[in-house]
């Protein structure tokens, strides 16, 4: 059975970090009944807590009445079994960037799913391709990148595996259109586009400050008023998180074996030490005093 966007009702999300609870956040304010699930309970209840929280702001702003805050958070409903994703119509995967990670969850998945249900995953450099792979059903499996945080960032990458079909691919960009996004098709290459030309500006950055070149607020302030970045490479890399910013780098330089995606020592160091960025409180930056102060 071929699923058209007006057969959406029900949209499953897994992974409750940062994209997955935004991804519920503006599925669930377009419209949808949210199934929202992680291993981690505390994970939920962080995520709910977030959601109500921006919810509250935009309604602070006036741009959303408290009815509307209150219908979508009616609809988001979380729990750590896959059992109840059977009634949903598309299951998007949020999980970390791990490719073993997400193949495992796949395979999980799809005892629990209906015949007709697409699957989606909202990675941000792995091989839709080989992700499809692990499921009963690469024709309805896609690439479908947000950017984060989700509900600010206006873009979509959609990405076909080499046997993602053409329904599946018409059905998810309208489903990126009704969420209020801008989908872009991006070929089943290593980092797609964004990441593809983002992340190594951001490793380049590493290695400038690795090699003595400019001290994390020097490089950060000449990008911001030197090429009128909103925010400096190395804050930006805190902001995506270090774990992230390395896992896409070395899907890069295994995918394209080319030594210009070496990963920066730096970054490397900075990850075993569990310096991650904001999410852990010190990356580039120390986040746990007032302001952010450079660690380097």
């Amino acid at each position: 059975m071929s699923l058209a966007i007006d057969d959406i009702k029900n949209i499953g999300v897994i992974g409750a970090g940062q994209m997955g609870s935004g991804i519920a956040q503006v599925a669930a304010l377009a419209g949808y009944e949210v199934m929202l699930e992680d291993v981690n309970a505390k994970a939920l209840d962080t995520a709910v807590a977030n959601i109500n929280k921006n919810l509250e702001r935009q309604v602070a702003r006036g741009k959303l009445g408290e009815e509307e805050k209150n219908a979508a958070l009616r609809r988001i409903r979380t729990g750590s079994d896959f059992k109840p994703l059977t009634e949903c119509d598309v299951v998007i995967e949020a999980a970390t960037e791990r490719e073993e990670l997400k193949r495992d969850i796949f395979v999980k998945l799809v005892p629990a799913l209906n015949d007709h249900a697409i699957v989606a995953s909202n990675t941000s450099s792995i091989s839709i391709t080989r992700l499809a792979a692990s499921t009963d059903r690469p024709a309805r499996f896609i690439g479908m990148h947000f950017m984060n945080p989700v509900p600010a960032m206006q873009l979509v990458e959609l990405i076909r595996g080499i046997a993602t079909d053409e329904t599946t691919f018409q059905t998810i960009r309208a489903l990126a259109l009704k969420l209020g996004k801008t989908p872009v098709a991006a070929e089943d290459f290593p980092a797609f586009i964004v990441n593809r030309i983002l992340l190594p500006m951001i490793n380049e950055a590493v290695y400038t400050l690795y090699e003595g070149v400019g001290t994390v607020e020097a490089i950060d302030t000449a990008m911001k008023l030197g090429a009128h970045h909103p925010m400096g490479p190395l804050e930006l890399a805190d902001f995506i998180g270090l774990d992230t910013c390395l896992a896409v780098m070395q899907v890069l330089h295994e995918g394209l074996a080319d030594s210009k995606y070496r990963p920066c020592p730096l970054l490397v160091k900075y990850v075993e030490a569990g310096w991650l960025g904001r999410k852990s409180g010190r990356g580039f930056y120390d986040y746990r005093g007032e302001k952010p102060v450079p660690t380097r």
